[in-house]
């Protein structure tokens, strides 16, 4: 099947090669010609796994193909994808701009039926928007759905490939039936689609996202209960998910959670429930919990500190906010490091990919190695906070030689407390 998406971000990226994979005809298209050029030549702009191999291979054979001419992209194509970005705005919901504009120039390409997927996250009505926008600019028949991503960064192509359901919000038998085949060939038979009406489709992406958000910030106020009354909130934790009704899945406690998702989506949620004067309670509540957490970490560091870090130097493992990509979006080091810079501190980083993106940021303001040893000489104190493989087991013996103090602040709960205490460390984390 010939199709195209539009937008070449972490989505429409995994879409479009994975479908090219598949076997289907994909045009993905983007308005930025330095990102085509390099896309075209197999160079991708994100680290995540994998998926530069499936661009190389399906551009190799033919069956990816990366352009700027949208009219021609959506003309050629049976199906077109919208999977541009949707960031936060100032009044806590994602802009929509970019879905709008691409819909306009939808409207103004359109040559013969199509079936126009949304799936850029984008709040419930988007979809009626679109059609809105498209239907002004021709009298060709089309169909709008929605298709939710379900993606994890750091695993996306994985995701995409071997997914635990794919949704489908349409009031169309004829797009539903066209989304079938163009799935089939993508998706293992044991894989369910589910077929919804469009706004519940729209809006399950949105809860899902804030009930694993919820659940993260529950267990970092049961963590901090943990060490006002004695417990260890990693016991705790393997007592909960060995019950089946709530599993093991995002009960690790740390300093929070970052990303383009989990924020954007919180904060959108709790907008459409103001909006439709239905107040999100719990979710507003994760969101504050979340934030929190970044404060009560520094305030760790300077309570060890006598709360005086003028002139002290700190080596920092981990930048991203999770580990396997190079995305720094509301990632919890930004914050941390901004605030430790304000009081006087000196920064040391490294992190396996995400350094550039950082260098955007604070540009010379702090220090950057390409070692992970390297910035630990002389430093007052190692904080850890993207827990990638690289860090999981280090050479204690040797961090400990190169700090000036064998202090831990461990902002994913990565090492064993009884373990580092034994080894001399003085060793910070949350709830043990």
């Amino acid at each position: 099947m010939d199709i195209c998406i539009i937008g070449t971000g972490y989505v429409g990226l995994t879409a479009g090669a994975c479908f090219a994979n598949a076997g289907h005809r994909v045009v993905c298209v983007d308005n930025n010609l330095e990102k085509i050029s390099s896309l075209n030549k197999g160079i991708i702009p994100i680290f995540e796994p994998n998926l530069d191999e499936l661009v190389r291979i399906n551009l190799k054979k033919g069956r990816l193909f990366f352009s700027d001419d949208i009219k021609l992209a959506v003309q050629k194509s049976k199906v077109c994808f919208i999977a541009v970005g949707t960031p936060a705005k100032d009044d806590l919901c994602c802009d929509l701009k970019n879905v709008f504009d691409v819909a306009e120039k939808i409207g103004n390409s359109i040559n013969e039926y199509k079936v126009i997927v949304n799936k850029s996250t984008a709040p419930v009505g988007t979809v009626e928007k679109i059609r809105e926008i498209i239907k002004e600019k021709t009298d060709i028949e089309f169909d709008v759905i929605s298709n939710p991503e379900f993606l994890k960064q750091g695993e996306a192509v994985d995701d995409f490939i071997n997914p635990n359901r794919v949704i489908i919000g349409a009031d169309s038998k004829r797009a539903v039936k066209i989304m079938q085949e163009l799935y089939r060939a993508v998706l293992k038979p044991e894989v369910k689609m589910i077929i919804e009406d469009i706004r519940s489709a729209e809006l399950t992406k949105y809860v899902a996202n804030s009930f694993l958000a919820t659940k993260i910030s529950f267990m970092n106020e049961v963590a901090n209960l943990c060490e006002k009354v004695g417990a260890n909130i990693n016991d705790v934790r393997y007592g909960m998910a060995l019950d089946d009704r709530i599993g093991d899945k995002f009960l690790f406690s740390g300093v929070g959670f970052g990303g383009s998702c989990f924020p954007k989506d919180l904060k959108t949620l709790i907008n459409m429930g103001n909006k439709f004067g239905c107040e999100m309670k719990i979710a507003t509540s994760a969101e504050n919990v979340n934030k929190n957490q970044k404060k009560i970490f520094v305030d760790k560091i300077l309570k060890r500190f006598e709360n005086n870090i003028e002139e002290r130097t700190f080596a920092l493992w981990g930048l991203s906010f999770k580990p396997n990509t190079n995305d720094i979006r509301e990632a919890p080091s930004i914050e941390i490091i901004d605030v430790l810079l304000k009081k006087g501190a000196k920064i040391k980083v490294y992190d396996p990919k995400a350094m550039n993106n950082m260098k955007l940021i604070f540009k010379d303001n702090i220090l950057y190695s390409e070692n992970k040893y390297e910035i630990l000489k002389e430093a007052d104190a190692l904080i850890l906070l993207t827990e990638w493989n690289d860090f999981k087991n280090p050479d204690f013996s040797k961090i400990k030689s190169l700090l000036k103090y064998p202090v831990i602040f461990d902002g994913r709960n990565l090492y064993n407390k009884k373990d580092l205490i034994s080894l001399g460390f003085d060793y910070i984390a949350f709830g043990v």
